[in-house]
């Protein structure tokens, strides 16, 4: 065997175990949402079974019912992702193209805000929501889950605006156009991936996230990620149901993933084709 081949198939042996360190936890929750609690206890575990859908019936139209978490989790990451990309599109042309003072200290600032453990900062914002009467409300959880998906979003579209030629813009101002007719016409255009990319990550940001979710939600706003919880309790585990709930959560994102490849893609590719635009 020569070297170059031992080099490959230890490359593939590698990449081998870390796809089934990824895709365990996935192949794990679709396998046991479809059994009865007591295959899911089953010892040693079994791998052939008869599968059923009970669980996810139960978990949609039971009693229990999830739909309504998932509504509010749609809410949520809508309303999260649209305010952000309203407030950052904006805010990272201006860090990007204009000079003004103050400008790099605005930078730092935005940057300095992402840093901010959130543990840290979750106490003020509850004691603040709960005096305005915004505890368990979608506009309250919005509000707090901007303080981490805008100074994102921010940077993130920053260096997409940065690699666009100062040339393009000058010329559209030869031209006659204001600021704001060639920041619609020419600018955002051109950054349509990164504006893409960037509204991918705050979804999933504002889907997944459970910290504040936990502490500001309650039974009348109260997302998928912890009404999870649910099925958890001192006294047992509803294994399957539990399983169940996980795909369904999965099921939006995998989607996005899949309608926005495209332009994710040519998103984090566009940087490298163009570049040269800092000043």
């Amino acid at each position: 065997m020569t070297a170059k081949r031992l080099r490959i198939i230890t490359l593939l042996a590698i990449s081998m175990v870390f796809l089934l360190a990824w895709a365990f936890p996935i192949v794990w929750s679709v396998l046991n949402s479809l059994k009865t609690d007591s295959d899911v206890l089953a010892y040693p575990p079994k791998l052939v079974f008869a599968p059923t859908l009970d669980a996810y019936r139960d978990v949609l139209f039971g009693s229990g019912s999830i739909l309504p978490n998932l509504l509010s989790s749609v809410i949520i990451s809508v309303g999260t992702t649209v305010v952000t990309m309203l407030m950052a599109v904006p805010a990272a042309y201006a860090l990007a193209r204009l000079r003004f003072r103050g400008k790099k200290f605005a930078g730092f600032y935005v940057l300095a805000t992402q840093m901010l453990p959130p543990v840290g900062i979750i106490i003020p914002y509850f004691l603040v929501l709960r005096n305005i009467g915004w505890i368990d409300t979608y506009q309250g959880i919005i509000l707090i889950y901007l303080s981490f998906s805008l100074p994102f979003a921010i940077w993130l579209l920053v260096s997409y605006f940065e690699d666009i030629p100062f040339e393009m813009e000058e010329a559209a101002y030869l031209d006659g156009a204001s600021r704001l007719k060639t920041l619609w016409r020419i600018i955002i255009p051109q950054v349509r991936g990164g504006i893409a990319v960037t509204i991918v990550f705050v979804f999933l940001n504002a889907w997944n996230e459970f910290l504040f979710a936990v502490v500001l939600s309650g039974n009348t706003v109260r997302p998928v990620t912890v009404a999870m919880f649910n099925f958890v309790s001192v006294e047992q585990t509803l294994w399957a149901k539990l399983a169940a709930v996980s795909v369904l959560a999965m099921l939006p994102v995998v989607v996005l993933g899949v309608v926005a490849q495209k332009h994710i893609v040519k998103g984090l590719t566009v940087g490298a084709v163009k570049g040269g635009g800092r000043r």
